[in-house]
């Protein structure tokens, strides 16, 4: 029903609204997740598999191979040197009596045996 001013009638209420409060969380949102994004990835570059802290084991782990590598060439060299004596032509007596002592566990009375192993 209408008024003479052109207003609403008393008895029709019209459309409702809905009140919300204004909220400020809702601005946060993006920036924490994109913090946590950051954080996450960061981490995983620092600490990964393939991060920057894994190049520093992976070095620490390069020198010790490295330094058993020298030790397994030296070991290498000697044998190498040994089993060179041992050829024929080039037979020694003494490295002969070393390997026969060493295999049959056996010394004179007289001597005495260090053994290095």
């Amino acid at each position: 029903m209408l008024v003479p001013n052109g207003g609403m009638a008393s008895r029709d209420i019209g459309m409702w609204t809905r009140q919300y409060k204004n909220r400020q969380t809702g601005r946060l949102i993006v920036p924490a997740v994109s913090a946590l994004f950051l954080a996450y990835f960061g981490f995983h570059a620092y600490h990964g598999e393939f991060g920057i802290y894994s190049k520093y084991r992976f070095e620490a782990r390069k020198i010790g191979l490295e330094a058993q590598l020298d030790k397994v060439r030296t070991e290498r060299i000697e044998i190498e040197r040994r089993v060179q004596l041992l050829h024929d032509g080039t037979l020694e007596k003494d490295m002969l009596d070393e390997q026969a002592r060493r295999a049959l566990n056996l010394s004179h009375a007289d001597e005495i045996t260090i053994m290095r192993d």
